[in-house]
């Protein structure tokens, strides 16, 4: 929850805007600033004050326990001009909950925690556990100095920046993975949510039994329990109270399988006792690798040891493979305002961005230090979609970019189709040239509309002739992609000519070129005047239908009501 706390009208007036954009994650505190201030800190995980730095310094000072506990503060000035991160700009989440403050009021957000301010990731900042001497390693990082990266496999992080290698000899060290380490004041741990722990529990099996079974099973094989990712078991023991209390101790998901399912798959130790019980040979084992599909059984099944009584629950510990991540994301028409902010946390998450060359330039400077590009020409876009799906499969988080939307005429297609299940793929939205060339027109899509591609390097023409005159019948507007090049000329004609059988020669037509660059030109003709040498590969020509109008020098097509003259 996010507690507001604002001490004068003006500050009353903007809490109330992000009370009503967050009404779900917001609580107003009132009354005395003070005791509001207290309240708010000892009951909310996060605080925007409508006060003056220096108040709530002193305010929050008393206040201050610990810097994992303590929520973040963001600090907005009278005029709503800053938002600032003042207190827990990582573990408290500040640094985030100012941009978010900034996109609501307009004002801008003020982040001074070193990494953030030069664009490298703060290692508390990735989303998984992380010990040792993070300070110091941080500190090596900014600085610049050798920073050893001990791996022990390769996960989807954001780019590191070209000081931290493997191959750097150092005694300042970066380990990411899953084994206990031993501390010093020159090496931080990032944990990685890679163990799965398989459970098998006799009915009533106590709590205590379960939990330090899992963790004399984690700690024999000397692996951290802050990368347990989950506890998984067979269905029928889904609520055993010792097994759900444990994975609730671990702070981890339940995870369970039919027996079928686990009786399927190939153990080293199967088991009579738990087939007759609940159908599977074993529970623990088989568990844990239907849990980690691909992995590795590091600790065999093995049992508790009460005092005096037999055994009530067992154990066996998997690793999972590192899925990669792939990103597909949209870049919108070119203008840097039209890229969306999911677009920007996509790029900047990515240690490897793969796209065209002249899309890269137009981003490369809101990548991290560190981050590998893979950049290509015109005309090897499958070639694209397999480096990128081949980077995520290898383990890394992937950026495949594209201009618009990345679903449209795009390398979602492509690279979607050489994706398979063991990547994680998500795809970021991007303005199309289609809407942004229709801002510039008006409102030229108000109705039913179609996109064509006129290039028949990957359609034959005789299919995109049929599309053209089937939505030349049905009344679409249509957008034309890709009209015209010195290398297709006729197209583009050949494309009018169809619509224009269905349409009046005064039908208005709009072409815009480069739309929301800064060559940007549009203009509302007709189709009897569009004159096609106009057109390139970057125009889009858009044609209305019947009910199109042009209204003061602009493109509208009405949404279907009765047209108003």
């Amino acid at each position: 929850m996010i507690g507001l706390i604002a001490a004068t009208a003006a500050g009353a007036a903007a809490r109330d805007r992000l009370a009503t954009a967050w009404p779900e994650t917001t609580a107003v505190y009132d009354g005395p600033v003070k005791e509001a201030v207290a309240r708010a800190f000892a009951e909310c995980d996060r605080l925007v004050c409508f006060l003056a730095t220096g108040a709530v310094v002193r305010l929050v000072t008393p206040l201050l326990a610990d810097k994992a506990t303590d929520p973040g503060v963001v600090c907005v000035d009278e005029a709503q001009q800053h938002a600032v991160a003042l207190l827990g700009g990582h573990e408290g989440g500040a640094n985030e909950l100012a941009h978010a403050v900034g996109e609501v009021l307009g004002c801008r957000p003020v982040v001074t925690t070193a990494t953030d301010a030069v664009g490298l990731p703060g290692l508390d900042t990735l989303g998984w556990p992380v010990e040792g001497a993070v300070a110091a390693v941080s500190r090596a990082m900014l600085d610049g100095d050798p920073v050893r990266l001990d791996a022990h496999d390769v996960h989807p992080l954001p780019a590191l920046p070209p000081n931290v290698t493997a191959t750097t000899d150092s005694d300042v060290r970066l380990v990411v993975g899953d084994r206990v380490e031993e501390l010093d004041g020159r090496t931080a741990v990032l944990r990685p949510p890679s163990l799965v722990v398989g459970v098998g529990a006799s009915r009533g099996a106590p709590t205590r039994e379960v939990r330090e079974l899992v963790e004399s099973a984690l700690a024999g094989a000397g692996l951290s329990a802050r990368s347990v990712a989950a506890l998984a078991t067979v269905d029928a023991k889904a609520d055993e109270p010792g097994v759900v209390a444990t994975a609730e101790h671990f702070g981890v998901p339940l995870l369970t399988y039919p027996a079928a399912a686990l009786e399927a798959i190939e153990v080293p130790n199967p088991s009579a006792a738990p087939l007759a019980a609940v159908g599977t040979p074993s529970v623990a084992e088989a568990a844990a690798l239907a849990a980690a599909p691909g992995g590795e059984l590091l600790v065999p099944k093995r049992k508790s040891a009460p005092e005096g009584r037999a055994a009530m629950a067992t154990a066996a510990v998997a690793r999972r493979r590192p899925r990669g991540r792939l990103a597909v994301v949209g870049l919108g028409p070119g203008a840097r305002d039209l890229l969306t902010p999911r677009a920007r946390t996509e790029l900047r998450r990515a240690s490897v961005v793969v796209g065209l060359d002249q899309y890269v330039d137009q981003i490369r400077d809101l990548l991290r230090p560190g981050t590998r590009v893979l950049e290509s020409g015109l005309g090897a876009e499958e070639e694209r979609a397999r480096t990128a799906v081949a980077q995520a499969r290898a383990g890394h988080a992937v950026a495949l970019i594209g201009s618009g939307d990345a679903g449209v005429y795009a390398m979602a297609s492509p690279a979607l189709a050489e994706a398979t299940a063991d990547i994680d793929v998500t795809g970021v939205p991007g303005v199309t040239a289609a809407l942004a060339a229709a801002a510039v027109l008006g409102a030229p899509l108000g109705h039913d509309h179609v996109s064509i591609s006129l290039s028949d390097l990957h359609t034959p023409w005789e299919v995109i002739e049929r599309r053209v005159r089937a939505a030349a019948e049905a009344d679409l507007v249509v957008t034309f992609y890709n009209p015209r090049s010195r290398g297709r000329d006729w197209q583009l004609p050949k494309a009018l000519e169809i619509l224009a059988a269905h349409r009046s020669p005064g039908t208005p037509v709009g072409v815009v070129h480069a739309a929301s660059r800064p060559d940007e030109r549009g203009e509302v003709t007709t189709l009897a005047a569009l004159d096609v040498t106009t057109v390139d590969m970057v125009t889009v020509v858009t044609v209305g239908n019947t009910a199109t109008r042009e209204v003061a020098g602009r493109m509208v097509t009405p949404r279907g009501y009765r047209w108003q003259s």
